[in-house]
C-alpha cells in the first residue's frame, strides 16, 4: 500500500536536502515490538539520531528501559509528564524530527490517527508535526482484510501519509498471511534509501537523461542465444536515482526480470542492433546526459538459423559478426550529449582498460566495476566502482547497494553539469 505517485508525503516545509538525521521511532503495542529494538539499532548504525516514543501498550511486551538502553536516550511514553510538558516536550519532540516511523503501527493506533484524535502523546506529536510520517502496519492477517481497517489506511494515505504493505508469512497466533512487520534490515534500507533520494532531490531538474540496461540478446536459432550475466539491477538504479533527482529519464532495456520503474520511461529491446536503432532515434538536441550501462553482446552470429539446429556434429563452428558499438555512436553523434558515461565491467587490469575506453571512446566519465567478484557485479544487490573522469581525475565508491552507488554518480554527475559541462 504504496503511497500513490505524486502524492507527497505528510509535510508543508520538508527539511533541507542532506539534513535528514533526526528520527523518532514510535512503538505500539504488539507482539512484533522486538523487531523494533532491532530497528532502532540499525538506525543508528546507519548514523541516525534515534529517538523512541512507546505507547501503553508497546510498554506491556519490552520495558521503556530496554529502548533507553538502545538508543542511548530517554523514552518519551506520557504526554501529560510534568517534566517534559514544561517546556512543551510534545512540541519540542515533533519539531525535532525530521521523519517519523511507526513500527508497529496497529489497528487501533491507524484508527487514532485517521480520526484525528490527541489523547496520547504519539497522536499528538503526529499532529504537531511537519515531518514525513511512515506506517508500518503489524496485525493479525483478519484484522489487516477488515474493511475498516484498509478504509482507515487509504483514508491515511489521501492525507499524506506512507502506509506500507505488511510482510506476509506465518503469523504469532498460527496464521499465514499479510500482516507481520518487515525485517528491521528491510525497513532500515528503505529509510537510508529515502534519506539519500532527499539529498539529490533537484539536482537533474530539467534535466533529459537516457540509458541502457541490462543485457543484450543476439538469436543463434529460434530457442538459442548470445548473452551474459548481466540483470539490469545497476541501470535500473541508476534510472531511479536519475528520477528522483529531478531529471526525465528514458531507459533502453534489454531482457531484464525487473519490475517497470513508475515516472521512467521504458524501451525493450532484445538485440544490440535493436538498442542502438532506440538509442538513436531518442537521442536528440534536448538529451543532456547519456549513460551507458547495458552489457551489450560485443558480437553476435553472421548467420542465425531459421529453424532450431540439432545435435549432429561433436564441434559446432559458428561465424561471428561483430555488433555497433552504442556508446561510441553517442559519443561521436553531431547530437552529442553533454554528459557521455559509460561502464566497464572487467575480469583484470580494470584501471587500464577503463582508461582507455574513456580515452578511445571521447566519454566524459567511465565507471569500472569488477565483475570477477561474486559479491559485486552481475546479479548481486551490491556494487563496488571506480570512477574515471575526462581531467584525470579519480573517485572510489566502497562496496554499497546498487541504489546507493547509483544516488552517488548522480551527484558525480550533477556537479559535472554544474561545472559547466551542460
Amino acid at each position: 500500500m504504496q503511497q500513490p505517485a505524486g502524492n507527497n508525503l505528510h509535510n508543508t516545509h520538508s527539511p533541507t536536502a542532506g539534513s535528514i538525521s533526526n528520527i523518532l521511532v514510535a512503538v505500539c503495542g504488539g507482539i512484533a515490538v522486538y523487531k523494533s529494538i532491532t530497528l532502532v539499532r540499525r538506525l543508528i548504525d546507519a548514523g541516525f539520531n534515534v529517538r523512541v516514543l512507546m505507547t501503553e501498550g508497546a510498554q506491556a511486551f519490552v520495558t521503556p528501559l530496554t529502548f533507553q538502553a538502545v538508543s542511548g536516550n530517554p523514552v518519551h511514553t506520557q504526554l501529560l509528564d510534568s517534566s517534559a510538558e514544561a517546556a512543551m516536550g510534545h512540541i519540542e519532540l515533533a519539531k525535532w524530527a525530521h521523519l517519523i516511523v511507526i513500527a508497529p503501527a496497529t489497528a487501533n493506533t491507524i484508527a487514532h490517527i485517521a480520526q484525528g484524535l490527541a489523547h496520547r502523546l504519539l497522536e499528538t506529536v503526529l499532529l504537531a508535526t511537519t515531518a514525513p510520517v511512515w506506517l508500518y502496519p503489524s496485525m493479525n492477517q483478519a484484522m489487516w482484510a477488515n474493511a475498516m481497517v484498509q478504509h482507515n489506511c487509504q483514508l491515511l494515505i489521501s492525507m499524506g501519509y506512507k502506509v506500507h504493505t505488511p510482510a506476509s508469512g506465518i503469523q504469532a497466533c498460527g496464521d499465514q498471511g499479510l500482516g507481520r512487520l518487515p525485517e528491521p534490515e528491510d525497513i532500515a534500507t528503505a529509510i537510508v534509501n529515502w534519506q539519500r533520494a532527499q539529498q539529490s532531490l533537484g539536482l537533474l531538474a530539467g534535466k533529459r537523461v537516457l540509458i541502457t540496461a541490462g543485457p543484450t540478446q543476439e538469436a543463434i536459432d529460434p530457442v538459442r542465444y548470445l548473452s551474459n550475466y548481466s540483470t539490469g539491477k545497476m541501470g535500473y538504479a541508476l534510472a531511479e536515482a536519475c528520477l528522483l533527482a529531478g531529471a526525465k529519464v528514458t531507459l533502453v532495456s534489454g531482457p531484464v526480470q525487473l519490475p517497470a520503474l513508475v515516472g521512467v520511461r521504458i524501451i525493450k529491446v532484445v538485440s544490440a542492433a535493436a538498442m542502438q536503432q532506440a538509442v538513436l532515434a531518442e537521442l536528440n538536441d534536448q538529451v543532456d546526459v547519456f549513460v551507458a550501462t547495458a552489457a551489450v553482446a560485443d558480437y553476435r552470429p553472421a548467420e542465425p538459423s531459421p529453424n532450431k539446429i540439432k545435435k549432429h556434429a561433436d564441434i559446432m563452428n559458428i561465424a561471428l559478426h561483430k555488433n555497433p558499438d552504442i556508446l561510441a555512436s553517442v559519443a561521436s553523434h553531431t547530437l552529442r550529449p553533454a554528459m557521455v558515461v559509460g561502464f566497464a565491467a572487467e575480469t583484470q587490469d580494470m584501471e587500464t582498460y577503463a582508461q582507455d575506453k574513456l580515452t578511445r571512446k571521447k566519454l566524459d566519465m567511465i565507471v569500472a566495476n569488477d565483475v570477477s567478484r561474486s559479491d559485486i557485479g552481475f546479479a548481486a544487490d551490491d556494487n563496488a566502482v571506480s570512477v574515471w573522469l575526462a581531467n584525470g581525475d579519480k573517485i572510489v565508491v566502497n562496496k554499497a547497494p546498487k541504489w546507493a552507488i547509483a544516488q552517488a554518480l548522480v551527484v558525480l554527475i550533477a556537479d559535472k553539469l554544474k561545472a559547466g559541462k551542460a
